[in-house]
This record gives structure tokens, C-alpha cells and sequence, in this order.
């Protein structure tokens, strides 16, 4: 049963293919893909001019020297020759790095080397076809960087534009790790203090976020490693109030000042998660005796000298108290 419902279907595709209608069909096919192969050899037989990308790599590295530079040890090269050897280099790894021997290029008195590019041409010719000419070598010469293994901890600083969204701030912020090992010569080192990230835009979050950042390049410097992860905290904005005791400063010895009242609210915004370790000495609301001597008046001004880490738009609720200056 079964192989007569398979002798059917195969009768009504035979026939199917090979009727009359069919057969111009199939011919039009067949004449279509000849005149498609003959265009496709026809475009293959020009000069084409591609662009590669090729390593460089250096060979014979002493055991205590490392490379410090950032720069992508790689060279553009154009290249003219027939589509059909253009597209086997495209196709193949005939284009293998070119290796180089450090010592041939290696200034050890300044830590630095220069590739020239006919040295990194004169290689190159050796791996191509007869036909292939090398129109250009970009960039024209490779500098490298290195050092013996000078090195030391700097911490990550964060850079560029980080805001959490609406009524919130960002309370927060870590990475991991929080100290990199930069390499460079001694010169170099002793002005590196720190690293900073790329510059970042991160704008209208409300959550945590943990995402991998890339460190600056320093020209002649490297970065181990050269990503982190950042983490970063918002926290939701809230406003509080804090009574704070008045104090007097620039105060003489045998002198005595009291203001009425003694204590003055001051208004501020920060996190919620902040506010329940903001205590009332972790701002300082002062009278500077010094003024009142040079001008003595029923009211003295009050000065808000010192606000804690993660307070913002702290004012105080009044500006001015009476005051008594009493002999000791």
C-alpha cells in the first residue's frame, strides 16, 4: 500500500518536471546559471584593490620585559590582484601574522621600538601570490612600548555622566576590582595616581546596575586589567530635618554667648538609606563672635559650616537668633 502512494507521487512529479511547460522552464534555469558562471569568471579576472587587517607579533621577548603600549598591534594593508587571488586570500589564512624579532627593533635605553612598514612589506611579500601587489601599508610605522617590569596599584575613578532617573541620586559606587597594575616606565609612573574609566553615559536608571567598563588608555602605559566591573548604587531622595545645637567660634576666653534659641532645624534632602545615620553632629551651625565685635546689633547671623557626605540643598530654617554675651 504504501509503495503504490510512493509510485504515485514520483508519476505526477515526472510528469510534473518534464511536460512541455516545464522543459522551457528548466532550460531558461539552465542557461541562466551558464551565463551567471560566465559573468561571475568575467568579474573574477579584474584587478580589485581589498583591504586587509594583519597582525604583528613579536618574537624573542627577554623574560622580564613586558609590552606596555595599548594601541592594537595590527596594520591595514591594501592589496591589488585578480578577483578570483583576492578572493582566496579572503578564503584562506594566507594572510598569517606577520612575526618579528624584538631585538632588531628594541631601543632598551628608552623602552621603545619602531616597526618600520617595509619591514613588515618585505615579510608580507613572502606569503603572496606572485600577481599581488601591495598598494599601501597603514600606519606607515609601528611603535611599541616596553618596560622591565616596573609597575604599580593605582585605584579605578569613575568618569563622565552618571545620573540615576527622577527623586533619586546615586548614593554609590564600587568596582571590582577597585585598584589596577599599570606598567610603564619610571618616569610614567611616578605621575600616574589613578585610572578612570571610559567616558560613560548612564542616565535615567532607578535599580542597581553591575555592567563591564573599559579603562582610558594611557599612550606608553599598560592596564592590567584593562576592563572592570562598576557597580552602581541609586538610592531614592527623600527630605528630612534635623535639630542642630548653635555654637559660637572666634569666642574669647572669659566671654560667654548665648542665643536665643539655642538650637535651629536645618532642612536637607538625602537618601532614604542614609537617614537614619545623619545625627545632629555631623553639621555644625555657628556665630562668629569676631563679627558681632565689629558690629554688635540685637540679632546675629547664623552660618551652616559643615554638612556630612551624601546631604544636598541643606538650609537652615532661620537665618538669625538673638543673642547674650556674658562675662565669665
Amino acid at each position: 500500500m504504501r509503495q503504490l502512494r510512493l509510485l504515485k507521487i514520483y508519476s505526477i512529479v515526472r510528469n510534473f518536471v518534464f511536460s512541455a511547460v516545464n522543459k522551457e522552464f528548466l532550460i531558461f534555469l539552465f542557461f541562466l546559471a551558464l551565463s551567471g558562471g560566465f559573468w561571475l569568471l568575467a568579474a573574477l579576472n579584474e584587478t580589485y584593490e581589498k583591504e586587509f587587517i594583519v597582525p604583528v607579533h613579536l618574537t624573542n621577548l627577554p623574560k622580564n620585559v613586558v609590552i606596555t603600549s595599548n594601541d592594537d598591534d595590527v596594520v591595514r594593508v591594501t592589496l591589488r590582484d585578480k578577483g578570483f587571488i583576492i578572493m582566496g586570500y579572503l578564503r584562506t589564512e594566507r594572510l598569517r601574522p606577520v612575526v618579528l624579532n624584538f631585538a632588531n627593533y628594541a631601543n632598551k635605553s628608552r623602552g621603545k621600538g619602531v616597526i618600520p612598514a617595509a619591514d613588515i612589506q618585505k615579510q608580507l611579500y613572502s606569503y603572496l601570490s606572485g600577481s599581488t601587489k601591495i598598494v599601501s601599508v597603514k600606519p606607515d610605522k609601528l611603535e611599541f612600548f616596553f618596560n622591565y617590569g616596573e609597575s604599580k596599584r593605582v585605584p579605578v575613578r569613575i568618569s563622565g555622566n552618571v545620573q540615576p532617573g527622577d527623586q533619586r541620586y546615586l548614593a554609590g559606587y564600587k568596582f571590582f576590582p577597585a585598584y589596577v597594575t599599570v606598567y610603564a616606565n619610571s618616569k610614567a609612573l611616578d605621575t600616574i595616581k589613578m585610572v578612570q574609566t571610559e567616558e560613560l553615559n548612564i542616565v535615567n536608571f532607578s535599580d542597581t546596575i553591575v555592567k563591564v567598563v573599559d579603562l582610558r588608555r594611557i599612550p606608553g602605559v599598560k592596564v592590567v586589567p584593562s576592563t572592570v566591573k562598576l557597580a552602581l548604587y541609586p538610592d531614592v531622595l527623600t527630605e528630612e530635618s534635623i535639630e542642630v545645637p548653635i555654637t559660637a567660634e572666634n569666642l574669647p576666653a572669659d566671654k560667654v554667648l548665648r542665643t536665643f534659641p539655642s538650637k535651629v532645624k536645618v532642612h536637607f534632602i538625602t537618601g532614604v538609606s542614609h537617614v537614619r545615620g545623619i545625627k545632629p553632629d555631623a553639621f555644625k551651625v555657628v556665630i562668629n563672635f569676631a563679627e558681632l565685635a565689629e558690629k554688635p546689633g540685637e540679632k546675629s547671623s547664623l552660618y551652616l559650616q559643615k554638612i556630612p557626605a551624601g546631604v544636598r540643598n541643606a538650609r537652615l530654617e532661620f537665618n538669625q537668633v538673638d543673642y547674650l554675651i556674658e562675662q565669665k
